[in-house]
């Protein structure tokens, strides 16, 4: 499956719901114009720019697929990319914490050992007082410890993490060592 195949399929499992109230109020129009179906899905999407998924993907600086999710469609996401007989990402061989400065972040490498593809996905949240995204590691086990990771340096919490709590540093540790706001003026080297 190339990306383009894949990025319709996954797209496909999050419809965007103002895509079928557009497409409803074309149908509603429809009957007082003379346009086809076809011109009328043309002029939705591009003159409205509405995305008919609520993922939205790139393949920009990357070589591979780029699918960024919200918070809230994340899990759900991670769950089907898994067990979808079509998908079947059943190895999670990255997961990194990002502080992209407004924004606190995860990124997923996921790879299909069966289809030999790879797809990247994204989450961010702009609360750097409390980012909070679904754990995965009911879904992938390896994340576990990753999430833990990620805790550690980035204080980025996890619902539903069976064992979150600090892996390298310690309780009386204050803040979190790869934020880009992150100041100690005893352990840090400045040159």
């Amino acid at each position: 499956m190339n990306n383009n195949e894949l990025q319709e399929l996954i797209g496909s499992w999050f419809p965007n719901p103002e895509v079928t109230i557009a497409s409803v109020v074309v149908e509603e129009n429809q009957e007082s114009s003379d346009l086809s179906t076809e011109k009328n899905v043309e002029k939705i999407t591009a003159k409205e720019g509405i995305n008919p998924s609520l993922l939205s993907f790139t393949e920009e600086d990357s070589e591979f697929l780029t699918i960024l999710v919200k918070p809230e469609h994340l899990h759900s996401l991670m769950k089907q990319l898994k067990n979808n007989p079509k998908t079947q990402f059943d190895y999670l061989y990255c997961l990194t914490g990002m502080d992209w400065g407004k924004e606190l972040g995860v990124v997923y490498h996921l790879e299909s050992t069966v289809y030999r593809h790879q797809l990247v996905v994204k989450v961010n949240t702009e609360d750097r007082e409390n980012p909070v995204f679904d754990s995965v590691c009911d879904i992938w086990k390896t994340a576990e410890f990753h999430e833990r990771e990620v805790f550690d340096f980035f204080g980025i919490k996890f619902n539903n993490h069976p064992n979150l709590k600090y892996l390298f540093l310690t309780e009386e540790w204050e803040g979190y060592p790869l934020r880009k706001d992150y100041v100690d003026e005893v352990n840090m080297v400045i040159k």
